[in-house]
């Protein structure tokens, strides 16, 4: 019988399958991740995500010239301060650690996107996203400062705010707290789709923000949910969002790929803190070509729909782009 297909011919050679590629993965797509802390002199690697460390500003403000100097553009930046209280006041403290990190960037480095993530989680003597009473984590209360905190940030320099609490209705809360206070080219990129997920492990111990009581069920999604993921993403469409995020990445590539379909704006994915983890754990015993999985991964990413991927690898990806151009 004649064979009158034979797609193999694509991938016969590496320079014909670098010709007929379908995906890339740019410097440019990467977001990357940073925790800073108060004091000084302070380079601590994260036991949970090894390669990742708590910088104060003095240690930051050397790692920043190696992020410049890799390509990436873009930083989101996680704030571990010393005073925690019930109403998460470092969150929106103009002197806080975050809006100081962002002000020593800015000034060094205007042209770097700076993204702030905001939620009160690290902040709280319990851990919450949110205020709490008598167990409950209240939703409307807890807008007021939120926005109070985007808006410090904004202040500060961030290009973006990036709110990850999953209160209802914060978007629109925030978008109209910016706008009326001249910020209205802030952009917001929302955690739109975030599951409550067990990924999330060695996150809460670079932020110090494991909950002091029950888990964040009751406001982060269900995993098991799709509908209730594409509800979630049209009302922030509605509120004013500007980018969307689906968070886990690896084991959520299908709501990547349905958010992508469905809405028009861009798309970020968060490559947490678990699925770094479980990849250099399983480098660092030799059990796997590190760069190939991450590449591989990330690549599943873009394919999937995302625009754009917050990573822990953001540095180590540029490094391999630049070395396979």
């Amino acid at each position: 019988m004649e064979i009158l297909r034979r797609p193999r011919r694509l991938r016969a050679t590496k320079a014909i399958r670098d010709l007929v590629h379908e995906t890339d993965l740019h410097v440019s797509d990467l977001i990357y991740p940073v925790f800073v802390v108060e004091g000084e002199h302070i380079k601590e690697e994260i036991p949970s995500m090894p390669g990742i460390f708590h910088y104060s500003l003095d240690t930051f403000q050397e790692h920043l010239k190696e992020i410049a100097v890799s390509g990436v553009k873009s930083v989101i930046f996680f704030g571990v301060p010393d005073h925690k209280d019930e109403v998460g006041s470092g969150a929106y403290d103009d002197e806080g650690i975050v809006q100081r990190a962002l002000r020593l960037t800015k000034s060094l480095y205007p042209e770097l996107i700076c993204i702030a993530d905001i939620c009160l989680c690290e902040y709280t003597s319990h851990g919450h996203c949110g205020l709490v009473k008598d167990g409950c984590v209240l939703n409307d209360p807890t807008l007021e400062l939120l926005s109070k905190a985007a808006l410090s940030c904004a202040r500060a320099g961030a290009d973006i705010v990036a709110p990850s609490d999953m209160m209802d209705g914060r978007i629109g809360h925030m978008r109209r707290t910016l706008d009326g206070a001249g910020f209205e080219n802030t952009l917001i990129m929302a955690y739109s789709i975030k599951y409550a997920s067990a990924f999330y492990g060695p996150f809460r111990e670079a932020a110090d923000s494991a909950p002091a009581f029950g888990d964040r069920r009751s406001y982060q999604m269900d995993w098991r949910n799709k509908k209730e993921a594409i509800v979630e993403a049209a009302l922030d469409v509605e509120e004013g969002a500007d980018i969307l995020m689906v968070k886990p990445a690896l084991a959520y590539l299908d709501m990547v790929k349905t958010i992508s379909d469905r809405f028009d704006l861009p798309l970020c994915t968060y490559s947490v803190s678990g699925e770094y983890s479980m990849m250099k754990a399983a480098a660092l015993n030799g059990w796997i070509n590190e760069k190939s999985v991450v590449m591989e991964s990330m690549t599943a990413m873009k394919r999937a729909g995302a625009k754009m991927i917050i990573t822990y690898y953001a540095l180590d990806i540029a490094r391999w782009l630049i070395e396979e151009a």
